[in-house]
């Protein structure tokens, strides 16, 4: 089969197209034929050397494919897949609890798109976060493929959505994709935009991508009992935070990494996302959100587009010509 190998970490340019023995399925495990995989900020920190492929993973980067089935249970259905590794390729071993039905009215270059972000708001917003319809939830990095399927989930299940981005373009963009509110977060201090937006109270639920220095402004920006979940630390492993505000206001920090999580873990959020998102696809409520999609031997320049942050939404690697 055809993939997409890390030749050593680096820019890039690292990414090379290889040939690879083609996976075999073991045990409860698909074999899908790949149509298309959906390209994810991991997959940048793999390719650097940041995040290693958890034991047993493929060293191919890729977290999200989607395809037909070439083995096990029903042959030539669609599916697209959660994986821990192994997705930029033609083929890609999935396990079958991780693995969903392409929704009915969605290509797979649209369903490739789901799997790693959906799965993550999901877990992360409402499983760990906790977020309830009238709660107020602050996504920072609104325009990112985390951001703009947590603004249409938020909205979908009751909250309010404000949003950080860099730009006034891409806080249009969130605007359009049904966000409340969007803050430039380069001209105005998120901080003071939320109290002000909530009236003083603050937001419930925080979705942090940052970290860093982010986590201590974050609390000053949350309501009683408010909750910051964090996702990544593109700004750092280090925050300095108020723990006297923490105690007398009943704040949570939490966070969450989803990729070395059991397959069981996995599972049971891809149930919930069957019975309670996957109808809102189907029926056009919710909407991937596609800046960009690349032939897979140009998985370098769709790292290059990721690393630049001038996109909105996800980007997304072809193996076929659907």
């Amino acid at each position: 089969m055809r993939a997409i190998a890390i030749r050593e970490f680096g820019a890039p340019e690292v990414l090379v197209e290889v040939e690879r023995p083609d996976p075999q399925p073991g045990a409860g495990e698909l074999l899908i034929q790949v149509s298309a995989s959906g390209v994810n900020r991991p997959d940048v920190f793999q390719r650097k050397g940041a995040y290693a492929p958890p034991p047993g993973a493929s060293d191919l980067p890729g977290l999200e494919v989607a395809g037909t089935i070439a083995a096990g249970l029903k042959l030539g259905d669609r599916v697209c897949a959660l994986v821990a590794g192994g997705g930029y390729a033609e083929l890609c071993v999935a396990p079958i609890p991780q693995c969903l039905p392409v929704p009915v009215g969605l290509n797979d270059i649209e369903a490739a798109t789901l799997p790693e972000t959906f799965f993550t708001v999901w877990s992360n917003v409402f499983d760990r976060g906790g977020l309830k319809a009238g709660e107020t939830l602050l996504v920072q990095g609104g325009s990112s493929g985390i951001g703009v399927t947590a603004i249409q989930l938020g909205k979908a299940f009751g909250a309010t959505v404000i949003v950080t981005a860099g730009s006034d373009d891409k806080c249009a963009a969130c605007l359009s994709l049904g966000a409340d509110q969007a803050i430039n977060y380069r001209s105005a201090d998120f901080v003071e935009e939320v109290k002000r937006l909530t009236g003083g109270r603050g937001a419930d639920v925080v979705l942090d991508m940052v970290a860093g220095d982010y986590v201590g402004r974050e609390l000053r920006c949350l309501a009683d009992d408010g909750r910051i979940v964090i996702i990544a630390v593109q700004g750092g492993v280090k925050s300095e935070i108020n723990a006297g505000d923490v105690l007398r206001r009943r704040l949570t920090v939490t966070g969450s990494t989803l990729r070395p999580r059991s397959v069981a873990f996995k599972g049971a959020i891809a149930g919930a996302l069957r019975e309670k998102v996957w109808p809102l696809l189907e029926a056009g409520r919710i909407k991937p959100v596609i800046e960009r999609v690349f032939e897979a031997a140009d998985a370098a320049a769709a790292h290059a587009l990721m690393e630049s942050g001038q996109h909105v939404g996800k980007i997304v690697l072809r193996w076929t010509n659907e």
